[in-house]
């Protein structure tokens, strides 16, 4: 009996705590698709956040007049072309930064696609290769069919 409680207490298992920490996670194909969808969420949200303060920063008469507000919100002076985006950002205009924030939401599950395609064919998975093709395929052609009116 004096010998358990003669012994001291057992320290914490800290040093294992420790090391857990310190251990790298391997990338799983699911934690790359996460880290994708996840980034380009940000960045959307980031470039749209961005492109809003920059147009009322730069106009703040869209505050209090409706005439001034209308004409932000009217299609015609949005940008409707990539190369009309392109040059907006260059040029630090806001609706363009909202513009290509809105693009950026619409590439992402694309890239997830593709994304998942790599990942079938580094797994030597040709049935689900072979589907994420056709399905990237069919994203792609739909993107140089359509067109903006």
């Amino acid at each position: 009996m004096s010998s358990v409680t003669g012994e001291p207490p057992s320290p914490p298992e800290t040093t294992t705590t420790a090391v857990a920490q310190d251990e790298v996670v391997p990338l799983t194909p699911e934690l790359l698709i996460s880290q994708l969808l996840r980034g380009g969420v940000l960045l959307s949200l980031s470039l749209v956040a961005c492109g809003m303060v920059m147009t009322f920063f730069r106009h703040p008469d869209y505050f209090s007049s409706p005439d001034a507000l209308q004409r932000l919100t009217s299609p015609d002076d949005a940008p409707h072309q990539l190369t009309d985006v392109f040059e907006g950002v260059m040029a630090v205009r806001g609706q363009s930064f909202v513009m290509a924030g809105l693009l950026v939401m619409i590439t992402v599950p694309v890239l997830r696609v593709a994304l998942s395609l790599g990942i079938f064919r580094a797994q030597k998975d040709r049935a689900f290769a072979a589907i994420t093709t056709g399905v990237l395929a069919l994203l792609l052609l739909a993107f140089l069919m359509g067109g903006v009116e």
